[in-house]
């Protein structure tokens, strides 16, 4: 990977954010393939694992900032793998429900583990200080590119369990 320089400190900048997230996409990638789950599997378990109310793929697609289709095709390939089941819509109930099932949560705890232990790695290279600051302009480059796609970014929803701090659940 080459240290880009460019004339444009801009373009400089946003050249290294993806190259870092590029790396850190890849590299989480590669820790977790070892525990049989991609990134994105083990997203959709931990939002499946930890939102205390009935979950739809629309919801699971909000939550990831992914697209719809994208969610539905993925919800198919893991009701496969029997990591995830979806309810079909029934009275009282307008939308098709998705839940972890006990193999999904069983597969989760070492992703859990191995994504945990990876950021805390990657990430010690910042003081806490550092580490504040980062996420604060992390912030605002997510909200002026949400502005841009002329969407906003609303509050998590009270549905959401609080952080997850036991690693082994």
């Amino acid at each position: 990977m080459y240290d880009y320089q460019f004339s444009d400190p801009i373009f400089t900048a946003w050249v290294h954010f993806r190259q870092a997230w590029n790396a850190a996409s890849r590299l989480t990638e590669v820790e977790l393939a070892k525990t049989g789950l991609t990134s994105i599997k083990a997203y959709v378990l931990w939002v499946c694992r930890d939102y205390d109310a009935p979950l739809t793929p629309a919801e699971i697609s909000r939550l990831l900032s992914r697209e719809s289709n994208s969610v539905v095709q993925l919800l198919a390939r893991m009701e496969k793998e029997g990591l995830i089941s979806r309810i079909p819509k029934r009275k009282g109930h307008p939308f098709t429900e998705v839940q972890i099932t006990d193999k999904g949560r069983e597969a989760l705890r070492p992703a859990t583990k191995v994504v945990r232990a990876l950021s805390a790695k990657v990430l010690s290279c910042l003081s806490d200080e550092e580490l504040q600051q980062w996420q604060s302009l992390l912030r605002k480059i997510q909200q002026k590119a949400l502005e841009e796609m002329h969407l906003e970014l609303a509050p998590a929803p009270a549905a959401l369990v609080k952080r997850i701090e036991d690693p082994e659940r």
